[in-house]
């Protein structure tokens, strides 16, 4: 494996949704998250995390090192039953295992750490007790993502479609249609910060230049593999990276977060956005703190 990065990195991820549903709220019949002090929308980091995921499984394909470990249809038991094997451990012999071995616990995570990508980027609890008491450790992972939230208030509509799809033979009988609900967000740009560590990378996963490279790309493709109806169309517009020149940072994240002003070109128009173009994005690079520079992909 590479060695780990050196440099802390905070970042802003802009992204926007066009007549589609961004994150459905099972607890509220799949509408579109919004808080309801303000009316912003909101988008969870565990699915922005599901999606660089996906993302990193397509275009890896299970290449050494790039695994996913939170993986549709794969139980964690199977994938933490694999270090085990591999360091000839079973849930019978790990304890006289261990007392031979007193590292035996940071192997097993550093095994994890170097097969999963996501538990090397997002971190991971690896222990499980049903059946089988693998435990593979607990990762803090050095990539935090916070909730994205929407530049604006958006307006999540409800629209009726009709289907030529009859469920039942009874049904079929008596009807040739049937009604259904969509719920849709015009628009709406969205955004999300997030964080990487330098410090964790070296101290526990090793998270290394090429994954941060991979980080990057899975952020600004991460929507283009998912495509879905229901999502509407949806995409990356910028990501902004701010660099400190060491590992532990030179200013706080706040100070950088700050620098990003996302407005309307139009500040007078009070007309609902309805596109990407009606918005500017400035950084203000000649406030940035020293040991800091900014990096904007898109």
């Amino acid at each position: 494996m590479s060695e780990p990065i050196r440099n802390r990195y905070e970042f802003v991820v802009l992204f926007d949704v066009e007549n589609g549903n961004p994150n459905g709220d099972p607890d509220a019949g799949n509408m579109p998250r919004v808080d309801p002090e303000t009316g912003l929308g909101l988008v969870t980091d565990v699915c922005l995390k599901r999606k660089l995921r996906n993302y990193v499984e397509t275009v890896k394909e299970d290449a050494e090192g790039y695994r996913i470990y939170i993986k549709d249809g794969v139980p964690l038991n199977r994938s933490d039953a694999e270090a085990y094997a591999d360091l000839d451990v079973t849930d019978k012999t790990v304890k006289e295992k261990k007392k031979a071995d007193p590292n035996l616990d940071e192997k097993i995570r550093d095994w994890m750490c170097a097969n999963f990508y996501d538990i090397r980027t997002f971190g991971a609890v690896m222990t499980t007790f049903v059946k089988a008491a693998l435990n593979c450790g607990q990762v803090r992972g050095p990539v935090q993502l916070g909730f994205a939230r929407s530049v604006e208030p958006v307006m999540p509509q409800e629209v009726t479609v009709t289907r030529v799809a009859i469920t039942t033979e009874s049904d079929a009988e008596r009807k040739g249609t049937e009604m259904g609900r969509k719920y849709i967000i015009p628009y709406g740009l969205y955004r999300c910060e997030g964080y990487v560590s330098a410090n964790l990378a070296r101290k526990t996963t090793g998270f290394s230049e090429e994954d941060l490279e991979l980080l990057w790309q899975a952020i600004l493709n991460m929507f283009e593999h998912d495509r879905s109806a229901a999502r509407g169309k949806m995409a990356v517009r910028e990501l902004i990276i701010f660099k400190h020149d060491c590992e532990l940072g030179c200013a706080p994240a706040w100070k950088l977060f700050e620098s990003v002003k996302v407005e309307r070109t139009d500040k007078d128009d009070p007309t609902p956005a309805r596109s990407y173009g009606e918005y500017q994005v400035t950084v203000d690079e000649s406030a940035l703190p020293a040991g800091v520079t900014c990096r904007r992909m898109g």
